[in-house]
Formats: structure tokens, C-alpha cells, sequence
């Protein structure tokens, strides 16, 4: 007997154990509900309810790509001046990055409710410099806000260790073949960043597409997404529990999380493949 092949199954046994327990148990008892009715019969009604949440559905993902694409826009150029910085400084600026990770994401919610509330910090200062206030609390405005805030750095952080790697030599090769700044940006950093960029809207876009707390917390119950809907199923009141449709939800939602996940993948292995060139 192969001692080699012995070790190397005992080796990978616990992890198997933990993904038997933890991802194939639970993905096979949602897909059993979700395609089952209360009594344990076989059924497609339960799909076939997903249509009446198709408009939650669009709103889910229109939310979630805003902030994706608002969390890139301003990852970007915070990622890029932190690679930039000395190593000692690099470090304490990626600790203050992360730093409001170590606060309870609930708590950080709640943080911004009495922020955008209408007595809250925000207008206290408009209304000290002689604004009249607004109204930004229980909107999809707030809930991407939220968002943002709580996913940005889920984006600087891959971008940032991507950039880190990129040779300095590389920057200055292109300079010296006259390309200037924003060639050097087009034709250079932002190729070779593209791993980075995909992890970090992998990273961004699946949990904000799947959120529930942010916008009960900051929508107020206006903005009704998709995971306000599986966690009313499964959490609401005994009247609106039906873990059969609130199954089916979650396997389409999780469905629409791998499809996007491996568009991602693909686009970014096309790019790899592609490579960039630098020109002047």
C-alpha cells in the first residue's frame, strides 16, 4: 500500500470533513426545500414563485454594481498612493484601512444611522453653517452609502497587494520610452492591476448583492432587497416563514453569485492571457 497516498488523504481529511459539513450539507438542504413543498413532495411551484421578485432581484443587483463600481472608482487611487508609500508607512496606512473591520459590522450600521438621521451629524453641521438639512436616511441613496463603506476595503486591499508587486523598473522602462502618465496608467499599471481589480469586485459585488442588515438598517424597509425577502422567509413572523420559497430564493440568488463569479474569473484570465504592452 502507497504510505504516500495514505498520508495525503489523512492530510486533506479535515478539510474534507469541514466542506462535507459546512458547504455540501447545507447547498444540498436548501436545493431539497427548494424543490419541495411542506409535506415533503416534489414540486416546481417554488421556482416558479421566483418571477413575483424579479423587480426585487434587478434592484438587488442595480444596488450592488452601483457601489461596486463607486468602491473601484475610489479604491483605486487610494490603493495605488498606498503602494507608492515607504514600507514602514504602508503598513500603519493599511491598519487604519482595516481598522473599522474590527468593529462589528451591525455596530458600524447603526454608526451611520444616527449619522444621516434628520437630527443627526450631518445636518447639525449643515444647519450650523445656515443649510436648511436634507433628508438622505431611508434611501437606496443610504443603503449605497452603506455599502460603501462597509465593503471599500474588500476592494483597496486586493488592488493594493497587486500594485505592491509591480516592479518599479517596469514604470520607469515605459518612461523611458516616452510614455507619459496616462499611457503609463493605460498601457501599464492598469493591465497588470486587472487581477486585482477582479478579486476586488468578486469580493465587493457578492456581498452587497446578497445584504439584508443595510438596507433594513439604512432603507428603513424602502428599499427591499433580495436578502430582506430569504431572511423574511426564514426569520419573519410565523405567518410569513415558508422555508420552501425562502429555499428557492437562495439557490437562485446563489446561482446568479457563481455566474457572476465566473464571468469574473474568465474576463480576468482573458486579460491575463492578452497581457499588456507599453507603449510610448
Amino acid at each position: 500500500m502507497n504510505s504516500g497516498g495514505v498520508g495525503k488523504r489523512l492530510t486533506i481529511a479535515p478539510y474534507t470533513l469541514w466542506m462535507s459539513v459546512f458547504v455540501v450539507v447545507p447547498i444540498a438542504l436548501v436545493i431539497y426545500y427548494a424543490f419541495t413543498d411542506g409535506h415533503g413532495r416534489l414540486t416546481l411551484e417554488n421556482m416558479k414563485s421566483i418571477a413575483d421578485y424579479g423587480k426585487t432581484f434587478f434592484m438587488s443587483i442595480k444596488l450592488a454594481l452601483f457601489s461596486t463600481a463607486i468602491c473601484l472608482l475610489a479604491a483605486y487611487p487610494v490603493a495605488y498612493g498606498i503602494s507608492r508609500f515607504e514600507a514602514r508607512r504602508q503598513q500603519t496606512t493599511i491598519m487604519l484601512v482595516m481598522l473599522p473591520m474590527w468593529m462589528n459590522f451591525l455596530i458600524r450600521t447603526y454608526a451611520w444611522m444616527t449619522i444621516l438621521e434628520g437630527n443627526g451629524l450631518i445636518n447639525r453641521l449643515v444647519r450650523a453653517f445656515g443649510g436648511e438639512g436634507f433628508s438622505i436616511i431611508n434611501t437606496n441613496g443610504a443603503v449605497v452609502l452603506g455599502m460603501v463603506y462597509n465593503f471599500l476595503p474588500y476592494m483597496i486591499l486586493p488592488i493594493y497587494t497587486v500594485l505592491t508587486k509591480i516592479d518599479k523598473s517596469t514604470i520607469e522602462a515605459a518612461q523611458d520610452l516616452g510614455a507619459n502618465k496616462a499611457s503609463i496608467f493605460r498601457r501599464v499599471l492598469l493591465p497588470m492591476s486587472v487581477p486585482g481589480i477582479i478579486s476586488g469586485i468578486t469580493m465587493v459585488f457578492v456581498p452587497a448583492v446578497s445584504t439584508f442588515v443595510i438596507s433594513k438598517l439604512l432603507g428603513g424597509g424602502k428599499t427591499f432587497l433580495i436578502g430582506d425577502i430569504i431572511e423574511n422567509y426564514f426569520l419573519g413572523n410565523t405567518g410569513s416563514v415558508d422555508y420552501n420559497i425562502g429555499a428557492a430564493l437562495s439557490l437562485v440568488l446563489m446561482a446568479l453569485i457563481l455566474i457572476s463569479t465566473t464571468v469574473m474569473n474568465h474576463f480576468d484570465k482573458d486579460m491575463g492571457e492578452g497581457g499588456g504592452g507599453i507603449v510610448g
